[in-house]
């Protein structure tokens, strides 16, 4: 039966594990705490794939070893229990002499999927799992997506302003340059948002009428593969997303296009280009997809029921006039007041 007091290390060990959001992939981000007599004795968290494990950190942050078999860790994930780029932490925990671990949820990857507690169990650990289960699946929501659905966890991200329209009219020979419709506040944190991610992606409308770079540059950060479907393949090579500061691919329609510095990917003629294009990125090992849009795009997306996630920034300026808002109808659950904005977050799962 879970306590308060195991929510408690738990929300720790999720804080932790949060420390490193961005960073892990393709790996969860997973906290672990150890308790002993209500207190914190050793606590750690996943900094990145290839690293020691949070409960590695969480062990050897303990000065007191003697505490350790009337001590409890609490975990974020379950516990690995194969030999991968480091060894299993199941077998750490049960060397260690700790006699009591509570697991946040279970890993659904093959190679663990429930065989982490087991093995604990079956060394004579009290296994206890579920608590705050919701909240661990939702910090690795990108994670269990890649693993149980087979495909990136998706979100669409775009600016609507206050009449409801992404972009005003655009005419041959306009600036190529976006209308800005949120704040500098706003754009710091897409940058963030863009740094999180493993991929970001972009129609070939987007990159011919404002010339993105998709990258980060205003946060610190590693730049997302940067993913472009035209379609067409009319683009003029000269775009920012082809000057080779991050590694570009093109989903196009077009068997004959060339682009120097970016990976090609023919589509089918008939359509299906949402489904091609993630199954793709899986293969690739792309956990996670940001989709910054534009307005085709991300009506592809919703229609087709393959995403996860939406972020739509509302503005105060008045255009009067130009392209729709792509999903007028999203209902938030979340909200959040910008000076110059209203963001607004909406789940599909």
């Amino acid at each position: 039966m879970t306590t308060p007091d195991d929510l408690v290390w738990m929300r720790r060990a999720l804080h932790l594990a949060r420390m490193a959001e961005g960073c892990t992939s393709p790996n969860p981000m997973v906290g672990a705490v150890v308790v002993h007599e209500g207190s914190i004795i050793g606590e750690g968290y996943h900094l990145r794939a290839g690293t020691p494990h949070a409960e590695v950190h969480a062990i050897n942050a303990v000065k007191d070893r003697s505490l350790l078999p009337e001590s409890t860790m609490y975990v974020s994930l379950e516990p690995c229990s194969h030999h991968g780029r480091t060894p299993p932490c199941t077998e750490l925990i049960i060397g260690s002499g700790i006699r009591s671990v509570v697991i946040g949820t279970t890993d659904t990857n093959p190679q663990v999927a429930g065989r982490g507690a087991e093995r604990l169990r079956q060394a004579g650990v009290t296994v206890v799992t579920g608590v705050a289960e919701k909240e661990c699946r939702h910090i690795n929501r990108r994670f269990f997506t890649w693993h149980e659905k087979k495909r990136p966890y998706v979100i669409l991200k775009w600016a609507r302003s206050a009449d409801g329209y992404i972009d005003l009219p655009r005419s041959p020979g306009d600036p190529v340059e976006p209308n800005w419709i949120t704040g500098k506040a706003e754009r710091l944190m897409v940058h963030r948002w863009r740094a999180e991610e493993d991929a970001i992606l972009a129609g070939g409308g987007t990159v011919r009428t404002d010339n993105p770079s998709l990258t980060v540059r205003l946060w610190k950060g590693r730049n997302p593969v940067r993913i472009i479907v035209s379609r067409s393949g009319n683009l003029d090579p000269r775009s920012a997303v082809f000057d080779g500061s991050a590694e570009t691919i093109l989903f196009t329609c077009n068997d004959r296009a060339a682009f120097p510095g970016a990976r090609i990917f023919t589509l089918p003629e008939n359509g299906g280009f949402i489904e091609e294009t993630l199954k793709v990125l899986y293969d690739m090992g792309i956990q996670s997809l940001f989709v910054e849009g534009g307005a085709f795009i991300i009506r592809s997306f919703i229609e087709s029921g393959l995403w996860d996630e939406a972020r739509r920034f509302t503005g105060r300026v008045i255009f009067n006039d130009g392209v729709p808002d792509p999903f007028p109808q999203l209902t938030p659950a979340e909200t959040i007041h910008f000076e110059k904005s209203i963001l607004e977050f909406a789940y599909h799962f």
